[in-house]
């Protein structure tokens, strides 16, 4: 009522890691990612498609995360960069760095790391221990 949502998430899902489904190995992707299994290694959107990743309560990432829009619910062990927001939901842990743009944070969202307001920096601001 006072205000408006400047960003808007996009909900449109282009691939699912399944609640059931690990993966070893960095993994690069466009459009709309959603994780509800577990990855281990670096999630990276493709530089020239901004895309949305949402990681779901039962969904975690142990590497870097990088995406320009992100929805967590899940845990991230690693340096996490938003170039345009993040949405920290209740059941969100971050173990890393937060590099962001613009942030939301639910009651009971936890972040161990330091907090770094990219602003209006250009995007190429790179993340600690970044392969």
């Amino acid at each position: 009522m006072f205000f408006k949502k400047s960003v808007q998430i996009d909900s449109h899902i282009d691939t699912l890691v399944g609640h059931e489904t690990q993966i070893q190995g960095n993994m690069h992707f466009a459009g709309g990612l959603r994780v509800d299994g577990q990855i281990a290694g670096n999630v990276i959107e493709k530089r020239e498609h901004p895309s949305t990743l949402i990681i779901s309560e039962n969904g975690a990432v142990t590497g870097a995360v990088e995406a320009s829009k992100i929805v967590l619910n899940g845990v991230i062990r690693g340096p996490v960069k938003s170039s345009v927001f993040i949405e920290l939901q209740s059941k969100a842990r971050i173990e890393g760095d937060l590099y962001y743009k613009s942030l939301e944070m639910h009651t009971g969202a936890v972040i161990e790391g330091k907090l770094v307001y990219l602003g209006e920096q250009p995007a190429e601001v790179a993340m600690p221990d970044e392969a």
